[in-house]
């Protein structure tokens, strides 16, 4: 990995705290309190808890507020908003990997930076659209930074999730559909066929759709598990949880059960396996290969740093090409640590 004392230049440097841009008198996504943070969007990996102050997009704050808690001071700025941080200009643009994401821009004297956070480029109604940013210098990150992962259409994945929960009811047992609390699960939602029977969430799963809906997109024909009716037929439900939720006792109370799970890493069997999962559905929030390496190609970028993933494989791909490529050290984490929601009752916030 690139020593911290390699990254140097005048726009962003690595630091104990994350990514500082001197300049600016800010960081991006910081994994410590610091005066002043730039969130690319409200994964616990990318927004950490005790910073003086935050900057995020408008469709984003919602969620930031809840996670960061109701006393901390939120900035939020349209999508493509340009606003000067000391001697730079920074704005956001959008990410496409959950509602409000963005990628920071970073512009000094001609020389622009673009920090990706994690990002999507293919589309879904949920999220604002990615939108490439042409840049000097890119740092992307490469969660499935690898040739296997490589993604079906969306469509195609919510017709076998739907199918999956009709067998399920005809064998009599409850569905149990796992995706992280925040961004995950949402677009489940948005992809079950309510005609098959009635849904039901998590209560971390709800506050996040609410946090949705107060950012503008409303989900509908979801209740929470605690507005069950005391004798319901579970077998005929599919009830949307977070990973946290399989494996523990809480199961057992809907009987004979199944369990899916929605994430990049159900690409390979063996993950299958290891979490014990009867179904595994790759439907993820991230960009697989192709998406990874055309857009970095695409933004022109002579200098890419990779982040958080498979990054010795993307960066060989990248410096094969001619590209200045490098490994970059940060906390960030994978599509398998991006979410610590807790069962909290709607309101109450999740961190």
């Amino acid at each position: 990995m690139l020593p911290m004392s390699m990254v140097r230049d005048d726009l962003l440097r690595l630091t104990p705290s994350g990514l500082f841009c001197e300049l600016g008198g800010f960081f991006v996504d910081p994994w410590g309190p610091v005066a002043k943070a730039v969130i690319t969007h409200a994964h616990a990996d990318h927004a950490r808890r005790g910073s003086a102050e935050y900057l995020t997009t408008h469709s984003g704050k919602p969620v930031l507020q809840t996670r960061m808690g109701p006393n901390a001071t939120i900035q939020s700025i349209a999508f493509g908003e340009q606003i000067t941080l000391g001697e730079v200009r920074v704005s956001l643009h959008p990410a496409g990997h959950i509602l409000g994401s963005a990628q920071v821009r970073i512009e000094h004297r001609g020389e622009v930076w673009v920090v990706s956070g994690d990002y999507k480029v293919a589309p879904d109604h949920l999220v604002e659209p990615f939108e490439l940013v042409p840049c000097n210098t890119f740092i992307t990150e490469s969660t499935f930074g690898l040739p296997i992962y490589r993604w079906r259409p969306q469509a195609e994945l919510y017709a076998e999730i739907n199918a999956w929960w009709r067998e399920n009811q005809s064998q009599g047992k409850t569905s149990l559909i796992h995706g992280y609390s925040l961004g995950k699960a949402q677009r489940i939602l948005a992809g079950l066929d309510r005609t098959i029977g009635p849904i039901y969430c998590h209560a971390s799963v709800a506050v996040c759709n609410r946090d949705y809906a107060a950012g503008g997109v409303v989900l509908e024909g979801w209740r929470m598990l605690s507005e069950a009716p005391p004798r319901c037929d579970w077998s005929r439900a599919i009830i949307v949880t977070p990973p946290q939720a399989h494996g523990g006792d809480t199961p057992h109370r809907y009987g004979e059960t199944s369990s899916g799970f929605c994430s990049g890493w159900m690409t390979t069997r063996g993950i299958r396996r290891r979490e014990s999962i009867d179904r595994g559905f790759p439907l993820s929030d991230h960009a697989d290969w192709p998406e990874l390496t055309s857009t970095i190609l695409a933004t022109g970028a002579e200098r890419v740093y990779v982040t958080h993933g498979s990054t010795a494989t993307l960066v060989r791909w990248l410096t094969e090409r001619g590209l200045d490529a490098r490994p970059l050290r940060t906390q960030y984490g994978d599509e398998g640590t991006a979410d610590d929601a807790v069962a909290v009752e709607p309101g109450a916030g999740a961190n």
